[in-house]
């Protein structure tokens, strides 16, 4: 049985304490949550790379990596997460538990003192970052922004959120812009992790054995030194409640297949909304599983995509219709689409749909706490969003969720921005 406890441990420091005895490694992490702008989201997304690189008593990756060792092979990672319109940086750890560690020695204290010292006193050259791990992590950043390209089917979503929410911070990649990346410099990178560090909310997850007080008390030590100036608080997201008219986007490259993406406003809920669990049967019903209506028929029955299927951002208000279609076949696939959707709004699902996708909704979510990294993206989310509701509860709400609430949800989505990436010559 685990048991959650949330602590302000500093002003703009909270620790997210998951006590159980279920896991041979303890899991701990350190995010640092600051609105996503399109001027600094490269510079906040290189900062936990640079980090990463050393600290004062562990200059370089040799001897950090020594450090792990002596942690029974545990893992620092850094992490570069965007959750709705807040910016997600900073450390993802996995040790041993305590509870597994021989002659009853601590690892909790050490890792978090290691991960603490990465965070608040990385290695520096005269006044700010090293210029060589600077240069080293900027092409790194650069490499990672433009092999998202490589990935048609994820590059396509990407574009259609950028052209849904053009002026809006959700339109910014979580890392930023591959021209934003050059020109950072050591000392400006150095100044802007001065400001995430004096003004960002920190929040601090742990999961495994050790009480949740002891856990405080260890943190408290580690982030002694983290300057406090004011300004934590997140931002909300900017929720658009339903599209004022249908753009269509299309581009060409060099491609096999093409990429239709659709992009719709759901009416203004997030999950925030008590209809939230609405949309997410709604959203399993129409293509969020393999029993969806995407699924069944646009797919298997019709053949005119090789995959379709819908998601959500519970932040933004906004489901998203993903597809690999035949370039001749965009209208066709589109305009079935959308006849799915209209086959939800009138409620047409058989009792095996209906069953299926409350089914594999209530049994995902109820699997998250099977998953230290899945339990601790779902706090974090949570946190960032200033919500407490755990897995389970949400599970038990979408099984309590009536058809025709599922249904109403699916009359208020509206359709915003189609987008179709197509071959050079298609």
């Amino acid at each position: 049985m685990s048991t959650v406890t949330r602590n302000q441990l500093m002003p703009g420091v909270f620790l997210t304490s998951i006590h159980t005895p279920k896991f041979k490694s303890s899991m701990l992490s350190m995010t640092l949550l600051t609105p996503l702008r399109k001027e600094t989201a490269a510079v906040n997304a290189l900062i936990p790379f640079l980090l990463r690189r050393g600290s004062e008593s562990h200059p370089d990756m040799q001897s950090l990596a020594a450090a792990l060792d002596q942690l029974y092979g545990g893992s620092i990672e850094p992490a570069v997460r965007k959750r709705g319109e807040t910016q997600c940086v900073g450390f993802v750890g996995s040790f041993l538990d305590d509870a597994y560690a021989l002659d009853r020695s601590r690892v909790l204290e050490p890792a978090a003192g290691l991960m603490g010292e990465l965070l608040l006193r990385p290695y520096t050259q005269e006044g700010a970052f090293c210029p060589e791990y600077t240069q080293q992590e900027k092409a790194n950043l650069a490499d990672r922004i433009r092999a998202e390209i490589n990935d048609k089917r994820q590059y396509a979503v990407s574009r259609l959120v950028e052209e849904m929410c053009a002026g809006e911070p959700y339109g910014v990649g979580r890392m930023g812009r591959e021209e934003d990346v050059e020109p950072i410099t050591p000392q400006s990178a150095w100044e802007q992790y001065q400001a995430l560090l004096a003004h960002s909310r920190l929040e601090v997850y742990y999961c495994g054995s050790t009480q949740p007080q002891e856990v405080g008390r260890i943190l408290e030590k580690v982030l002694k030194g983290l300057p406090r100036e004011g300004g934590y608080e997140v931002g909300e997201t900017i929720v658009t409640p339903l599209a004022l008219q249908i753009r269509q986007v299309t581009e060409s490259l060099d491609v096999a297949q093409g990429k239709l993406t659709m992009g719709f406003r759901t009416g203004g809920i997030t999950m925030a909304d008590s209809r939230y669990p609405a949309l997410i049967l709604c959203n399993a019903l129409f293509g969020g599983t393999t029993t969806a209506k995407l699924f069944l028929n646009v797919r298997e029955r019709l053949s005119l995509c090789y995959y379709a299927s819908s998601s959500l951002d519970r932040y933004k208000g906004v489901m998203l219709v993903s597809s690999g279609v035949e370039f001749a076949d965009k209208q066709r696939a589109e305009d079935e689409i959308l006849a799915q959707l209209e086959a939800c709004r009138r409620g047409e699902f058989e009792p095996w749909e209906v069953d299926g996708a409350r089914s594999y909704t209530a049994s995902s979510l109820m699997t998250i706490p099977d998953s230290q990294s899945r339990q601790e993206d779902w706090w974090m989310s949570q946190t960032a969003a200033g919500l407490a509701q755990s897995p389970q509860e949400l599970a038990q709400a979408v099984k309590d969720v009536a058809l025709e609430d599922a249904v109403a949800v699916a009359k208020g989505l509206s359709l915003d921005t189609v987008y179709f990436l197509k071959g050079a010559e298609g």
